[in-house]
């Protein structure tokens, strides 16, 4: 499939600016809908400017130049050769600064700044992607590109995401591309390695919580519901309180997780015996847990807390061992009800699948494949995360903490140029092995 940057797309007829105009000026004041028009300028100046003026309205910007062409595009898919939607739609991205964000809608922040300055205004946290390549192209790493698909456009995370997060997305580096030349004009094009990550930030960009890798709809959803709370309850927190709060909500969600891969387990037949671990601030008999009460006497908690901690380390590594990758698939076989995908996602998988392609052939594969990433994401990445945020290991800062995340559980650390693609102690046959470096 080809893709048009606005630059090189070729002006609308004189007909279907009238058209869109007599829309337009039904929408809202002069200079509002003038930039509406003047985004789909052929124009590189012009067009630039009027993205530019759409996008210090925030989330207003978006809405209006979705309404000001609602009517002619909702529900279409247009051929990519129709040059009147490949122009409207890279303006829309640019607004958005998202790739199909006519499916989603979503305004979203490049600059973290600013995205602090919008959170302080309005109490509401950050929600701060991390990926590989650019949110608004294409070709950026393959999960934010599901990220586009199954998370963004479905109609509830959708809601959720305008009424309760601030939206910023910050590139890592460079997502690597892999063109495939079958020398007859065929080309195929695709991206290798690279994961993202969503971090939420309070309005002051500290880490609160992190969700890495793909999720199922319902399990986004409960995320960030579950985070917007944090949230709130961590934001009315004295100072002197905020760290240990905390540092208690990630415990509680790492025993939350042991506890349901420990249940999946047993539903298909595997039952372990774990080291003991009281989740509550209280037990059944109403007697305070360990975890609770070793804060209550600063210096007593300082010897006791690492063997609380020791003990949700055996716990994670007794579950590890026991899950294989058949069990993996097992497990993922008894979520897989929520990586279903609502009837916006679909639509989207419908015009980008390829021709001839049955989507009904392609779909229950996808949804399992998002099944089995959520609970391996959930279970073994988003637990390591959590334990780090008990024990307090880079988590204050989230370039740190990213940098951290990067290297130890996505395993492609800034130290390696190469992403770990390149053949080590193995013999091509190709001079250099390959590798092209450009000369400056």
């Amino acid at each position: 499939m080809k893709f048009f940057s606005i630059a090189s797309l070729t002006l609308f007829s004189a007909t279907a600016i009238f058209t869109c105009s007599q829309v337009i000026a039904e929408t809202g004041n002069k200079a509002s809908n003038s930039a509406v028009i003047e985004a789909l300028s052929s124009e590189v100046g012009k067009s630039s400017q009027a993205i530019a003026r759409l996008r210090t309205e925030g989330m207003a910007g978006v809405d209006r130049f979705w309404q000001a062409y609602q009517e002619k595009w909702q529900g279409k898919s247009p051929s990519p050769q129709n040059l009147e939607w490949q122009r409207w739609r890279a303006a829309f991205d640019a607004v958005c600064q998202q790739r199909d964000c006519f499916n989603s809608r979503l305004y979203w922040y490049t600059d973290l700044d600013a995205a602090k300055k919008a959170a302080q205004a309005t109490g509401k946290p950050i929600l701060s992607l991390r990926l590989l390549g650019n949110l608004d192209e294409e070709l950026s790493c393959a999960n934010s590109r599901f990220f586009r698909t199954v998370l963004y456009p479905n109609a509830k995370i959708s809601q959720e995401l305008r009424d309760r997060y601030i939206l910023h997305w910050q590139s890592v580096r460079p997502v690597p591309k892999v063109t495939i030349d079958f020398g007859d004009g065929r080309k195929l094009e695709q991206t290798v390695t690279g994961n993202s990550i969503h971090y939420v930030l309070d309005s002051n960009g500290q880490p609160i919580e992190a969700l890495p890798g793909l999720h199922s709809p319902q399990a986004f959803l409960r995320f960030l519901e579950r985070s917007q709370q944090l949230n709130q309850q961590y934001s009315q927190r004295p100072a002197s309180e905020k760290t240990e709060f905390l540092a208690q909500y990630h415990r509680d969600r790492l025993s939350t997780i042991q506890s349901e891969w420990t249940a999946d387990l047993s539903k298909l037949g595997v039952s372990l015996a774990l080291p003991n671990l009281t989740t509550n601030s209280a037990t059944n008999n109403g007697t305070p847990s360990a975890r609770t009460a070793a804060p209550l006497a600063m210096t007593k908690m300082a010897v006791e807390r690492p063997l609380l901690n020791s003990t949700n380390s055996d716990r994670q590594q007794t579950l590890e061992t026991a899950t294989n990758e058949t069990i993996w698939s097992q497990i993922a076989n008894l979520h897989l009800k929520e990586s279903e995908l609502d009837s916006s996602s679909q639509a989207l998988m419908e015009m980008k699948k390829a021709p001839g392609v049955n989507l009904k052939d392609v779909l229950p594969n996808f949804q399992r494949l998002v099944a089995l990433d959520t609970v391996r994401n959930e279970y073994l990445m988003h637990a390591k995360l959590h334990q780090w945020f008990v024990n307090q290991e880079d988590t204050a800062n989230v370039e740190v903490l990213n940098q951290k995340v990067y290297a130890q559980l996505f395993l492609t650390p800034s130290s390696d140029p190469w992403l770990g693609l390149l053949p080590v102690n193995t013999y091509t046959g190709i001079e250099n092995d390959g590798v092209r470096i450009p000369i400056n």
